[in-house]
């Protein structure tokens, strides 16, 4: 364990492991548990990113749970790496992708940039694909659909 991570931290860092409240101040509501202040628990947030004690965090979306019928992953390749922040976030914008997200590619493998889109069948996710090809301007991509889910939970580092 590393000697830095205090008892505060641990306190923090097991609500971020597990679901986040479902408010509107969710930060609020983890201080309030760990009997400190809403901006200290983003200062120290903060603080274990940049010390990388985490990488990041978020929301895990269960598509079927939240009226989804369908998702499918679209894979882009975007050349220019100065490019892929600006198409990411315009591919995010698209109220059909839940996320979007940069991977490296691989000579056998092109695609760096991912789009979880979802929908109400395989048709409509390719069409949304088809209006983000349309307004990057990226041509060359793929969908991938899965077949069954196997894991959708986070490590657990402090139980």
């Amino acid at each position: 364990m590393n000697p830095e991570i205090t008892e505060l931290d641990k306190k923090i860092m097991k609500r971020l492991q597990d679901s986040i409240p479902s408010s509107l101040r969710p930060y609020k509501e983890i201080a309030d548990d760990a009997g400190v202040g809403e901006d200290e628990v983003i200062r120290r947030i903060n603080l274990y990113k940049e010390k990388k004690w985490i990488r990041r965090f978020g929301a895990t979306l269960r598509h079927q749970k939240a009226g989804f019928k369908f998702n499918g992953m679209g894979v882009w390749k975007v050349p220019n790496p100065d490019d892929r922040q600006r198409l990411g976030e315009e591919m995010a914008a698209f109220h059909e992708v839940s996320h979007c997200y940069e991977r490296p590619s691989y000579e056998d493998w092109p695609y760096n940039l991912f789009t979880m889109i979802h929908g109400e069948s395989q048709r409509e996710c390719e069409e949304v694909a088809r209006r983000i090809s349309e307004k990057t301007g990226l041509k060359e991509y793929t969908m991938l659909y899965s077949s069954r889910e196997f894991k959708k939970s986070s490590m657990k580092y402090f139980p």
